[in-house]
Formats: C-alpha cells, sequence, structure tokens
C-alpha cells in the first residue's frame, strides 16, 4: 500500500512540474538571440576581460604576494 501512494505523491510531484514547465513563457530562438547580443554589447564596458582591470588591486587574478619559506 505504501508503494502504491508514494507512487501517487511522485507522479502528482512530476504532474505540477510539467504544469510549472508548460506556464513558462516561451521565447523564439531568433528573439533570444538578439536580446543576448544586445545584453552583450550593453554590458561591454564593464567587461574586464575585453578592456582590463582599471588597476592590479582590482584584479583577482594578480599574483598575490610570494611566500617566504623560513
Amino acid at each position: 500500500m505504501e508503494m502504491v501512494v508514494s507512487n501517487l505523491q511522485q507522479q502528482r510531484t512530476l504532474t505540477e512540474q510539467l504544469r510549472r514547465e508548460a506556464a513558462v513563457k516561451r521565447v523564439p530562438v531568433s528573439q533570444a538571440i538578439k536580446d543576448i547580443i544586445k545584453y552583450i554589447q550593453e554590458h561591454e564596458p564593464d567587461d574586464c576581460l575585453l578592456v582590463g582591470f582599471s588597476s592590479q588591486r582590482v584584479n583577482p587574478f594578480r599574483e598575490k604576494t610570494p611566500c617566504s619559506v623560513l
């Protein structure tokens, strides 16, 4: 009996998930690509990989102070 209840609960959970996914607003791929390109172009000045860092202090990848072995 527990197996039937467990299976029923799993099916209800799956059905709820599928209903949520079906309710998600769909966007055509062509529109999504345009939106992505627009976002990238708008945020290009802030992209440190393209324009570099304003100073070494803000660079999280800079070489840290070397370790000294005593």
